[in-house]
C-alpha cells in the first residue's frame, strides 16, 4: 500500500520521484480572492509554454470553450502569443448561450464563433485554423440517454476531425478510458489497453477512435490529452472533498484514491502538447506525480477546517489511476504543489468564494453518469 500521506510531499507509492513544488508560482503563493485572480492564476504561462509556441504558425481554435477548462485555454494561448509578439489569432468557439459568456472571451481578445459542433452545416462555416484544441463533449446526465452520449462523444468528433483533417489538434480525453488498477501499481501507462467499465468511458474510447481513424485516413496528427483530475477552486476533486468535511457529511470512500493536477499545470502541459502531434496520434497522460487517498486528503481539510471528517463504505483495492511519467519526462513535473492546493481549496471554500456547483462524482465506480 501506498506510504502515510505526509503533505510536505505527494502521498505516493514509494517508488515514485518527489513532486515538484511551486516555482514561478511561488511569489502568487497566497490564496487568490476573487475570480479574476484565479482565473489569472491558472492561466499565467511558464516560460516553457510560451517557447513551446515559438515556432507555431496559422490561427488558434478552441473548440468547445465554454465548458470548464475553454476560458483558461483561450486566456493562457492569448498571454503566451502575446509574450512573443504574435498577433495568431484565438478562436473560441462553442455554442455560447449568453451574452455574458460570449463577453468574458471577447474582453481576452478572442474570436467568438457560436456554434453547436455537433450539427456538420454549423461546422462547416467555421473558418480553418492550423492548431485545434478539442474540449468538447458530455459526461453528466447521460446515464439515461445513451443518443446523447454517442452523438456528442463519438459522432460529433468524427465530423470535427473530418473537418479539420489538415489541423494540428490536442484533444481532451480522460483517464477513465482505462481500467481500474491498484494504487501499488503506480497508475495506468499509455501503453496500456484500455478496457473502460460504463456508457460514458466507453464513449470516451469512442472519442479518441474518431482521430485514430482521421490519422488513418487523411494522416491527420493529434495528441490525445487522458487527463486525471484537474483542480480549480470551484470544482473539482479536492472541492467535492473540502465541501463535505466542512458541511459535515460523511465522504464516500468507494474510490479511496485519485491522482489530481492544478488546472494551470494541466493547460500548459496539454498547450505544450501541439508541438508533439504525431499520425497515429499520441496518447499523453496528464495529472499529478503521485497517488492521493481520499481518507488522507479529508483528514488534511478537517485539520484546516477545525472540523472532524466522516467517511462512508469500504475503499475498493482499484480505481482510475494514472502514471503521468512520460509527460512529466516531456514538458517537467507540475508545479504547483499538493499542499498548495490544499490550502488554496480551503481558503477559498472558508472565504465563501464561486463555486460551479458542478461535483466530480469521482467515487463513481460503474461508468455511468
Amino acid at each position: 500500500m501506498p506510504i502515510p500521506l505526509k503533505f510536505s510531499e505527494v502521498h505516493r507509492v514509494p517508488c515514485m520521484d518527489k513532486p515538484l513544488h511551486v516555482s514561478h508560482h511561488q511569489s502568487m503563493s497566497s490564496t487568490p480572492t476573487t475570480t479574476a485572480e484565479l482565473d489569472q492564476l491558472i492561466s499565467t504561462p511558464d516560460e516553457a509554454t510560451i517557447e513551446s509556441l515559438r515556432h507555431s504558425s496559422g490561427e488558434f481554435a478552441v473548440l468547445g470553450a465554454g465548458g470548464k477548462m475553454g476560458f483558461h485555454v483561450c486566456l493562457m494561448l492569448r498571454q503566451a502569443l502575446q509574450a512573443l509578439g504574435r498577433k495568431q489569432r484565438v478562436r473560441a468557439i462553442s455554442r455560447f448561450g449568453s451574452v455574458r459568456a460570449r463577453n468574458e472571451f471577447e474582453a481576452i481578445g478572442c474570436d467568438v464563433f457560436a456554434a453547436d459542433l455537433s450539427e456538420p452545416d454549423q461546422l462547416k462555416q467555421l473558418p480553418n485554423s492550423e492548431n485545434v484544441f478539442f474540449l468538447a463533449g458530455v459526461k453528466f446526465g447521460t446515464a439515461n440517454d445513451p443518443a446523447l452520449l454517442n452523438r456528442m462523444n463519438v459522432v460529433m468528433p468524427q465530423v470535427v476531425a473530418e473537418q479539420f483533417r489538415n489541423s494540428s489538434i490536442v484533444a481532451l480525453s480522460t483517464g477513465c478510458v482505462y481500467s481500474f488498477v491498484t494504487p501499488e501499481s503506480g497508475g495506468s501507462t499509455e501503453s496500456d489497453e484500455t478496457e473502460p467499465p460504463g456508457d460514458y468511458a466507453k464513449s470516451c474510447q469512442g472519442r479518441e477512435q474518431a482521430f485514430v481513424d482521421a490519422a488513418g485516413k487523411f494522416g491527420t496528427k493529434s495528441a490525445l490529452i487522458r487527463l486525471n483530475y484537474s483542480i480549480d477552486l470551484r470544482y473539482g476533486v479536492l472541492v467535492d472533498v473540502a465541501r463535505k468535511v466542512l458541511d459535515g457529511e460523511a465522504i464516500d470512500l468507494s474510490t479511496g484514491y485519485v491522482n489530481v493536477i492544478w488546472q494551470g499545470d494541466a493547460i500548459r502541459h496539454t498547450i505544450q502538447s501541439l508541438g508533439h502531434v504525431a499520425s497515429p496520434p499520441l496518447a499523453l497522460n496528464v495529472t499529478g506525480p503521485g497517488v492521493l487517498r481520499v481518507r488522507d486528503l479529508a483528514t488534511e481539510f478537517a485539520k484546516r477546517f477545525d472540523r472532524e471528517a466522516f467517511f462512508t463504505s469500504k475503499e475498493s483495492p482499484t480505481a482510475w489511476l494514472n502514471n503521468a511519467a512520460k509527460s512529466h519526462a516531456m514538458f517537467g513535473k507540475p508545479q504547483v504543489s499538493i499542499d498548495h492546493m490544499l490550502d488554496w481549496v480551503a481558503d477559498w471554500l472558508k472565504n465563501d468564494g464561486e463555486l460551479l456547483g458542478k461535483p466530480t462524482h469521482f467515487e463513481t465506480r460503474i461508468g455511468n453518469y
